[in-house]
């Protein structure tokens, strides 16, 4: 809020702009426009963010989509209110443009329909939406039987069911096999991790007895996919046939806004270290308290019941593989010694060789705490990587790449999903 004594100055500085208005007038000079105001959601480039401090702070501050730690800018969506913070900070930020008619722009314009999830927008059919996921892994585990099997971890704040599907030799039965689990579909705007999960449930299940390395690994593997985490959120993106740009669940919070970051809410290291905003309007709220999101405490009662070698969890974008801890900039630390380190390291920079992505530490980027792969490794041991896919960069639209990369993006990971599963034993 103003002081007094900035609010004279405004009324000063008001009353000699409205004195030129009329000066110019009396004069014969046009009508003077005036400036537009920012956009309730501005598109903006970032500079100043050049540690992990800075950018920690930053993406506590606004909705980051590009991260800047290769040395460019920081792309970020953020309110008036938001901007002024950052500035406030010592940040230089430029507008670039009105993050919901880019939007509007990618889906095809403004769409007519009435709001509910129908489909994706014109020419992005190709994604699922949440009914088609359950109807292709209900499919998946009908067709193939012996292999796979479908069940559920729980369900979503609106009611969704959360599937799962196991995919091993003798499904109805839990071996003494190691268990490796691909998770994706965390943030609600990451389509394309989805199709991910559900690459690797048909990739399993119709190539078995086929394709050799499939066979072996089903053969001596128990593998669990979850291919949504936040099937509220990813509703909401694409209702009424639009891209919304969001990003959490749709659970609602005590301030009447809505939504929690389920990468954010896990009970490992919640809400410890700066790495997580407690102001439930932004966009990487932990949460009241550690799992309250019925998301992550589904999959976290899972987990629980199970003994995992192994995970990825998929996201979008940047193309990385990143490995434990985000919540300390530490190599090695509590939890983490020296030998855990060079073999997180060396087994992400094996898959990163096959798909082309840059292999890190998570907090490379910024610190961030209550995340699901510190969570798996802290309190579970299990190897434990996220992925952020295609592409490279793109800003706001790096989220919704056009159907026609789904095969290309998740056959890219082949490779590497091999890589995390023969470690696992």
């Amino acid at each position: 809020m103003f002081t007094k004594r900035r609010a004279i100055g405004v009324v000063t500085a008001a009353a000699a702009a409205a004195l030129l208005v009329v000066t110019a007038w009396s004069a014969g000079a046009q009508e003077p426009t005036a400036a537009p105001a920012a956009p309730d959601r501005g598109y903006y480039t970032l500079t100043g963010a050049d540690t992990v401090a800075k950018r920690t702070q930053v993406i506590s501050s606004a909705d980051v989509l590009q991260e800047g730690h290769d040395g460019g800018p920081m792309e970020l969506v953020a309110s008036p209110e938001q901007v002024e913070k950052l500035r406030a900070q010592g940040f230089t930020l430029e507008l670039t443009g009105d993050v919901d008619a880019i939007l509007a722009k990618r889906s095809g314009g403004p769409s007519t329909n009435d709001v509910g999830a129908a489909d994706f927008p014109a020419g992005d059919e190709g994604f699922h939406t949440y009914d088609e996921l359950v109807a292709e892994v209900t499919a998946a585990a009908t067709d193939h039987a012996a292999i796979a099997q479908k069940g559920s971890i729980g369900s979503s704040f609106e009611g969704r069911d959360l599937p799962v599907v196991k995919i091993s030799d003798n499904v109805a039965t839990d071996e003494d096999e190691p268990e490796v689990l691909f998770t994706c579909n965390m943030h609600a705007r990451e389509h394309l991790t989805t199709e991910m999960c559900l690459h690797i449930i048909q990739r399993f299940t119709d190539g078995y007895g086929t394709d050799q390395t499939v066979t072996g690994f089903v053969d001596s593997r128990e593998i669990y996919v979850i291919p949504t985490q936040n099937p509220d959120g990813s509703e909401f993106d694409i209702s009424g046939g639009e891209y919304q740009g969001w990003r959490k669940n749709r659970q609602p919070n005590s301030d009447g806004s809505v939504g929690t970051d389920i990468n954010r809410n896990f009970a490992y290291k919640w809400g410890c270290c700066g790495g997580s905003d407690d102001n439930p309007s932004g966009e990487t709220y932990r949460g009241a308290s550690a799992a309250s999101a019925p998301e992550t405490a589904a999959v976290q009662a899972f987990a629980d019941g199970r003994q995992f070698k192994a995970h990825i969890d998929f996201h979008t974008f940047s193309e990385l593989v990143l490995w434990p801890f985000g919540f300390t900039e530490d190599d090695v630390t509590e939890g983490m010694t020296q030998e855990q380190r060079d073999r997180f390291a060396n087994i992400g920079e094996q898959m990163a060789a096959t798909n082309g992505y840059t292999p890190e530490q998570a907090s490379d980027l910024y610190i961030t705490d209550g995340s699901i792969d510190d969570w798996m490794w802290g309190t579970h041991g299990a190897l434990s990587y996220t992925f952020e896919m295609f592409p490279s960069s793109g800003g706001i639209d790096g989220f919704y790449p056009p159907d026609e990369e789904i095969g290309p993006q998740t056959t890219r990971n082949d490779a590497a999903v091999d890589i995390l599963l023969t470690n696992a034993g």
